[in-house]
């Protein structure tokens, strides 16, 4: 077992820093701050970052085919230049429900955006329940709404056959799984996969590692777990010097290396005192798995 290296690559200050995606192309890490209406890029070479801010709560960002980023901004689905920092609408989603906002977003591995909403916070983790929706932006921009009743919509992924796409609702405390027709972009036949344990907290952003195992970011749990979605079973702990960890992913030289996010927002003074890294990007090390790269949005 090679040792595990835990480090802060980027002293960020996020108020809460999510989506965590890896650009292979230059070499760096794009995360966004939520309530902060940043999205970020990191140069993991010259350790640079730059930063675009938008008009709303940006809350995931992903990669796009045709060059640029998509992001998810307020509740509206948009295009982003890096070069001139335009944004562009792709489409709104959540027009009768003024008070939501966008959360979680990932690719899937034909090129839709799935993303789904929430209603907004007035403290973390607390909100008017079930106003959330999950939602697809397909690349000829029609969005195909999937259900409703969410509360906060959070980590997604797919399995590495495509046939199974994987979801997180938080504030029901377990990661769920529908089979997914990769063709169509329907899902199918919901169940839980696992359920957390009273410790793990919050389960929030998600990621799949090149083995199929899924990695859940435990918000207010200070860690990354690793589970077998097929064996209902926590195969690893990793635990992380700040408790509100938000999201992972895997980058870096052969997607070796995992990135975690996570927040400041919601924290005291003492808690900031004793979490000086708190909503900083850390890079774990030694992990001994492999991820894969992300897709990008096809349209």
């Amino acid at each position: 077992m090679s040792s595990i290296r835990i480090e802060c690559v980027l002293r960020e200050n996020c108020r809460c820093g999510e989506s965590p995606v890896w650009e292979e192309a230059s070499n760096s890490l794009l995360f966004v701050d939520i309530p902060a209406k940043k999205v970020c890029r990191w140069d993991s070479l010259s350790k640079h970052v730059q930063r675009v801010a938008v008009d709303a709560p940006v809350s995931s960002v992903a990669l796009r085919q045709l060059g640029g980023y998509v992001a998810t901004i307020g509740t509206k689905f948009c295009a982003l230049n890096w070069e001139d920092q335009s944004v562009f609408v792709l489409a709104t989603v959540d027009k009768d429900k003024t008070n939501n906002r966008f959360n979680d977003g990932k690719v899937d591995p034909a090129g839709r955006y799935f993303a789904g909403t929430m209603a907004e916070e007035t403290a973390p983790a607390v909100l008017e329940r079930h106003q959330g929706s999950l939602y697809s932006l397909f690349p000829d921009h029609n969005v195909k709404k999937y259900f409703d009743q969410v509360d906060i919509s959070n980590g997604l992924d797919w399995s590495l056959d495509h046939k199974i796409f994987y979801y997180i609702d938080s504030l029901s405390y377990a990661v769920d799984a529908f089979d997914y027709d990769l063709h169509t972009g329907q899902i199918s036949n919901r169940r839980s996969v696992y359920k957390m344990e009273k410790d793990e907290q919050i389960p929030d952003g998600m990621c799949i590692d090149a083995e199929g195992k899924l990695w859940v970011a435990c918000y207010n749990g200070g860690r990354v777990i690793r589970l077998d979605p097929e064996t209902g079973k926590r195969l690893q702990t990793v635990k992380l010097p700040v408790d509100k960890t938000t999201s992972c992913c895997f980058g870096g030289k052969d997607y070796s290396e995992m990135y975690v996010t996570c927040a400041r927002d919601g924290m005291d003074a003492e808690g900031l005192l004793r979490q000086p890294d708190a909503g900083g990007i850390f890079k774990i090390t030694g992990l001994g798995v492999k991820g894969i790269a992300p897709y990008s949005y096809a349209g």
